[in-house]
């Protein structure tokens, strides 16, 4: 059987798209992500993802390899620099937790703890993210999604003029070592990953690719500085823009469900991990898709 043929015959499946209220975000409920999804199923898939930001896929019992499989349709996957964090047999997928087993961190555990986008810090930023939830505290532990599109078609006039066409720097390293959560740490990096994540430059307003709407890419985790202005003005500038990217109308918060797997744009969102209390387990799988050179 041909590949197409064998595409044709996987059956459609019965699923809704629910916008959330607010500036960003969709359900999708009815979708079994553990079974095959057809071209046009995937069409909507990709469609709501790009219309909404960030799509909730409730109760997905899947299995890493599925998980795998499923952003692959998305594009090329990234590995993450903590080679260490790296789930066994599955490189691809960065383990997200705050759970200790023999003194030893099984994942990372203060993951998104200031707004970023992932891995901006790159000259292929990421596409988008997904996260799996394994296991969930009983408190805590929900993230947050600012939408930058929205960010930036509400930017007064006096911020627009000073950024546009400018550059800002991005570095992996810019807040890596500062504690928010408690009894998480981070490694120290070695000389090899430190070469991983040099420091890249970036349009402070890209366009996104797919939708060619404009938004503002910076983020308080990663971006330094902005190229051509004095520290002071840099410094000054950002925080506005840090200030306004995270008004209460752009977000959405996300409070977290068993099985829940959640798919956000990178190049439209800027997103928070909110914390939880460190004697509470939790662990999360994420894969990460890579995206195009910000322009």
């Amino acid at each position: 059987m041909s590949a197409s043929a064998s595409a044709a015959s996987i059956a459609a499946q019965a699923f809704e798209i629910r916008p959330l209220n607010g500036a960003v975000g969709a359900e999708i409920v009815g979708l079994d992500l553990s079974r095959p999804v057809n071209d046009q199923d995937f069409v909507r898939i990709h469609r709501a993802h790009l219309d909404h930001h960030v799509v909730v896929f409730r109760d997905q019992r899947i299995s890493p390899e599925q998980q795998i499989a499923f952003s692959r349709r998305f594009g090329v996957l990234q590995i993450h620099v903590l080679k260490q964090f790296l789930l066994a047999g599955h490189p691809e997928i960065l383990i997200v937790s705050n759970i200790i087993e023999n003194g030893q961190s099984i994942g990372l555990g203060d993951a998104g703890k200031f707004w970023h986008s992932d891995l901006s810090y790159k000259e292929l930023p990421s596409l988008g993210s997904m996260l799996h939830a394994q296991e969930l505290p009983a408190e805590g532990g929900d993230t947050l999604f600012a939408n930058m599109h929205q960010a930036w078609d509400n930017l007064p006039e006096a911020l627009r003029k000073a950024v546009e066409g400018r550059s800002a720097a991005h570095s992996y390293t810019a807040r890596y070592s500062e504690t928010k959560f408690e009894g998480n740490w981070r490694p120290t990096l070695t000389p090899e990953q430190l070469a991983q994540v040099a420091e890249v430059v970036h349009p402070v307003v890209r366009t996104h690719p797919e939708n060619g709407r404009k938004a503002l890419f910076v983020s308080e985790g990663f971006t330094t500085r902005i190229v051509g202005l004095p520290e002071d003005e840099s410094a000054q500038l950002l925080a506005e823009l840090y200030a306004h990217s995270v008004l209460p109308d752009n977000i959405y918060r996300h409070q977290w469900q068993p099985h829940d797997l959640v798919f956000w744009d990178n190049r439209s969102l800027i997103h928070l991990a909110a914390g939880c209390p460190s004697h509470l387990r939790r662990k999360l799988y994420r894969t990460t898709i890579q995206g195009d050179a910000p322009y």
